[in-house]
């Protein structure tokens, strides 16, 4: 895999040297790259926080159905970077996926501002008299889920290819001398910020000086995105789009399965697989071994060409391919143990709602937008990297005389389980704060202020900034490790499409709940009147399905074995 690699990038050096030896490229593009994602993150978390609010008090929406339509889009801008990322290396470049997305975020934006300035753009509603809204028209609806596909579409293309169009702008002599890590850093710096921003900054403006002005301010930031990468244009290396490795999976699937009828051999014979030339592979593991049919050269001749390719890759494969696909295949259910912590984090949008419902105030003068809650997480999660590697991994290695740190599987279990404690104290303060809401006489006014400090919701979102900071980043580490160099890309995407199947997976949660709850003309628990409904009992079946989770990742984990170089 190291020679592949090696090869790899061998090739891709002649490009980059005679890019820099035309004046492109170098340090000197990064900021204009990192801005373009940074401003992006801005401007899309600081919509999605108080979307909750405009949809229901809007559009007039249920909230389950409001809720439903946010995982949705959610989901959906999860799941488009892998998509671009796909496009990016195989047809169009990562520069041309990067304008593509940066286009398509801010007319998304656009659309959804003028909802807020066109008052045909959305549903009649009198706030005064409370009566309601009237029901939004196929045009109006056509209108705000265009935005949102525009939005999820521009995300895909500039998450997919930000990341690694900044490495393309370094040499080999920048990537030696730290610049590499240095754009790391500030990349993952700058996107941090940019998020904690759009959850304070942009989220008050919102509260305090209505939506036009506060959908407004994420259009001058995605604009100023758009130019920042614009502007650099003549100075960026951009690379030709290659084959993905996407394909490469799907050939060994498609030969294996071709190939089905074909005895495998257990003799050590090495000539009857094909390899790479330059490959440190020349025998195809024993594990999955249905899959070594489709490396099994059958008849050199007609299999392979005069220069040792073969003939057509969809019946034939290199023994890389099949290794490559074994590995993806064997992470594949610890993967999936990642999916329920998302699930939890994912129920951000009724934490909105209860907060709006608690009093708010630090000081008699100021009191925390409810849609601000997510930065206390954001904020933990900050505080809780800095704990684990400045104070315990020094300390513990003290203690015991080396270097000490947590494995990667030992990071996700330490994760799941705080998302188990998390959305257990969630589940007893809703339920403290319903009957206190009903003891006060608020049952029929949902958006009365309870006395009860929305503080009470803290431990909760410390909890999730631990199970982020703790298990995502294991999980980043597992994948990038277990699997080949060559598939550093996809690593790099499994944590994003597993959020974006928790989204789903929360949606159909949500949508069971709440029909199944509300039949036969009962109060659903998802109410759209928080204080009838029984949003304690939803979290609570969230909760016991976490630990179920728990449980099952403990077995995936025993089962997988020692990871790469570690015996835990």
């Amino acid at each position: 895999m190291d020679r592949l690699s090696e090869k790899e990038n061998v090739m891709e050096e002649p490009l980059l040297n005679k890019d820099n030896s035309n004046a492109k490229g170098g340090f000197r593009t990064l900021p204009f790259i990192i801005a373009n994602e940074a401003f992006e993150k801005l401007a899309s978390l600081g919509l999605m926080p108080n979307m909750i609010l405009y949809l229901t008090r809007e559009y007039g929406m249920q909230t389950a159905g409001a809720t439903n339509l946010l995982l949705l889009w959610s989901a959906a801008t999860n799941f488009t970077p892998l998509i671009g990322a796909f496009l990016a290396d195989s047809y169009f470049g990562r520069y041309s996926m990067i304008a593509f997305g940066s286009i398509a975020s801010l007319l998304g934006m656009i659309l959804l501002w003028l909802t807020t300035m066109i008052p045909t753009s959305r549903p009649i509603c009198n706030q005064l008299t409370n009566n309601g809204c009237s029901s939004p028209t196929t045009m109006q609806i056509w209108i705000l889920h265009s935005s949102f596909a525009l939005m999820s579409i521009g995300a895909g293309g500039i998450r997919s290819s930000s990341l690694a169009f900044g490495v393309d702008q370094l040499s080999k002599r920048d990537k030696d001398a730290g610049i590499k890590e240095s754009y790391f850093s500030w990349y993952y710096a700058a996107v941090t910020v940019s998020s904690l921003l759009g959850l304070s900054v942009v989220v008050y403006i919102q509260d305090n000086m209505g939506w036009t002005v506060g959908f407004g301010v994420p259009v001058i930031l995605m604009f100023i995105a758009t130019l920042s990468f614009f502007l650099a244009s003549p100075f960026y290396v951009m690379l030709e789009a290659k084959r993905n490795l996407l394909s490469g999976l799907a050939q060994v699937i498609v030969a294996s399965y071709r190939n089905r009828l074909l005895q495998l051999s257990h003799e050590d014979g090495t000539g009857i697989y094909h390899h790479e030339k330059d490959s440190i592979l020349l025998m195809p593991t024993e594990k999955l071994r249905f899959l070594n049919k489709a490396c099994i050269i059958i008849n050199p001749l007609q299999d392979l060409t005069p220069d040792g390719r073969a003939s057509n890759p969809w019946n034939l494969c290199t023994i890389d391919q099949v290794e490559e696909l074994k590995a993806l295949l064997k992470i594949v259910p610890i993967w999936t143990t990642g999916i329920m912590m998302t699930v939890n984090v994912s129920q951000s949008s009724f934490l909105v709602l209860e907060a709006s419902s608690m009093d708010r105030h630090i000081t008699s003068n100021f009191q925390i937008p409810s849609a601000s809650f997510g930065t206390f997480m954001i904020l933990s999660i900050i505080l809780w990297i800095v704990l684990y590697n400045k104070v315990l991994v020094p300390m513990a290695s003290r203690i015991i005389g080396r270097p000490a740190c947590l494995g990667e599987k030992q990071k996700m279990g330490v994760g799941l389980f705080s998302c188990c404690i998390a959305i257990a104290s969630l589940t007893v303060v809703e339920s403290i704060r319903r009957r206190i809401a009903i003891e006060e006489g608020y049952s029929e006014k949902p958006q009365a202020v309870v006395n009860m400090s929305a503080l009470w919701l803290l431990p909760r979102q410390i909890l999730d900034g631990l199970a982020e900071a703790s298990g995502v980043i294991g999980q980043n580490e597992f994948f990038l490790t277990e699997l080949p160099q060559s598939m550093s890309s996809i690593a790099s995407t499994l944590c994003g499409l597993g959020s974006s199947v928790a989204n789903l997976v929360s949606s159909f949660i949500l949508s069971v709940v709440d029909n199944v709850t509300g039949d036969a003309g009962n109060e659903s628990w998802l109410s759209s009147n928080i204080n009838k409904g029984h949003y304690d009992y939803y979290y609570g079946l969230i909760c016991a399905l976490s630990i179920v989770n728990f449980v099952y990742f403990l077995y995936c984990s025993k089962s997988y074995g020692p990871c790469k170089g570690r015996g835990k």
